[in-house]
């Protein structure tokens, strides 16, 4: 039997510490045979309470590792254009005056590595190359590799696959985001992708019934009212900022952040198209209907909402120029190909089962997520629109950071 104890410690309140004892893999074949509690101080209590959940763990068929091409896309197209700023804005003078200093990389959000590994492998290798393309091969330094995601991650199955012929060190950092995780100016390359859409936590006015944002009978935002979409704007914004003055801690000056950010475009033709927005409502559909089954109570329903938030261009430029920290150095939009692996109704819905189990379950239990995807499925099936990839309109955003001096 597999056992895993990971003690993560508070950077803001040191004498906080979470100490987590996981048994087996972590995929959804398991889950109802692992045991997930957090050892807090003198209290032991079940992760759920904290809503901490991570993506589909292990190498199953609802893994991660197994559906995650359409995330795979987003390293795909971002290659190059993280190669050129490398090479155009990474300042080496900075780096050759501590030439013994390993360059540390982190990466927030790295799921159990599949597609982490290859933007790791881009992004030192960039440097390399930047060193050799200045006459400074000797002092190429060596890498570390910082992978974070959340205390429920399947680290496991991340260190398990790190590849053999790698260039660089790897440690791991379990912890939420959006707070300090390293020590001040200790990072050289921080990196994101598809992670700064999840919400440190749902709005908590959207499950107050005595709210105006109160968000009854809906799951997300989408076709919500206005009160509800400002909510979780809110949060997103405040989020950010938090991760951004967080990484500025981090970050020595003149570190580059690169952040692939998943996005809607501003306008859309809600007739003829659709974003990962909608995808939830559909989600949130099948819930109503299984609810009105007796599978459990509309209640149930009414109490959960997924905590994320797909922003437009304008709106993540505005919340990042709030910072005094950071210089834009690029921001461009990406169209994701990852969207063209995803070609049946099935690989759709297990892609976003591999995604959203872990916290589906935390709400209502695993005993109903077989029929929960298999009625998602059927609802995708049913609909031509949402079959083909032309009419995905989910947006990447690219944002290139530079750390002030």
């Amino acid at each position: 039997m597999m056992q895993l104890y990971a003690t993560v410690n508070s950077f803001q309140n040191p004498r906080t510490s979470i100490r987590m004892t996981l048994r087996s893999t972590m995929d959804s074949n398991h889950r109802t045979q692992n045991r997930r509690e957090l050892n807090v101080g003198d209290k032991t209590i079940e992760s759920s309470v904290l809503g901490l959940y991570a993506m589909n763990g292990g190498g199953g068929p609802n893994s991660y590792a197994q559906n995650s091409s359409y995330q795979r896309g987003v390293v795909d197209v971002a290659k190059p254009i993280l190669e050129e700023e490398i090479a155009t804005k990474l300042d080496l003078k900075r780096l050759s005056a501590n030439n013994t200093k390993p360059f540390q990389i982190a990466d927030f959000g790295c799921s159990t590595g599949h597609n982490s590994f290859p933007a790791m492998q881009i992004i030192t290798e960039a440097v390399e190359r930047k060193f050799q393309a200045e006459g400074l091969t000797s002092q190429i330094p060596d890498f570390h590799v910082l992978f974070n995601d959340q205390v429920m991650n399947d680290f496991n199955t991340l260190f398990q696959s790190l590849p053999t012929q790698r260039n660089y060190h790897a440690a791991g950092v379990p912890g939420p985001f959006h707070g300090r995780l390293l020590p001040k100016a200790s990072l050289d390359f921080a990196y994101s992708s598809c992670a700064l859409n999840w919400l440190s936590e749902v709005p908590k006015a959207v499950t107050d019934s005595t709210s105006p944002a109160w968000n009854k009978g809906k799951v997300h935002y989408t076709g919500a009212r206005q009160e509800v979409f400002e909510a979780y704007s809110n949060h997103y914004a405040n989020d950010i900022e938090s991760f951004i003055e967080a990484r500025a801690e981090e970050l020595v000056n003149g570190g580059l952040m690169a952040l692939l950010v998943p996005a809607v475009p501003a306008f859309k033709n809600v007739e003829t198209s659709y974003t990962t927005p909608t995808e939830m409502d559909l989600i949130g559909s099948c819930l109503t209907d299984m609810a009105k089954k007796g599978l459990f109570s509309k209640e149930k329903v009414d109490s959960f909402n997924f905590p994320l938030y797909f922003t437009i261009p304008e709106e993540l430029k505005a919340i990042i120029q709030r910072s005094h920290s950071f210089t834009i150095e690029r921001m461009e939009i990406l169209n994701n190909p990852g969207k063209r692996t995803l070609p049946t109704a099935d690989a759709r819905a297990t892609y976003l089962r591999a995604v959203f189990e872990g916290l589906l379950i935390n709400h209502f239990g695993s005993e109903v997520m077989d029929e929960l995807f298999n009625r998602y499925t059927k609802k995708l099936a049913a609909s031509q629109s949402f079959l083909d990839p032309d009419n995905e309109k989910s947006i990447i955003i690219f944002v290139l950071l530079k750390r002030k001096s």
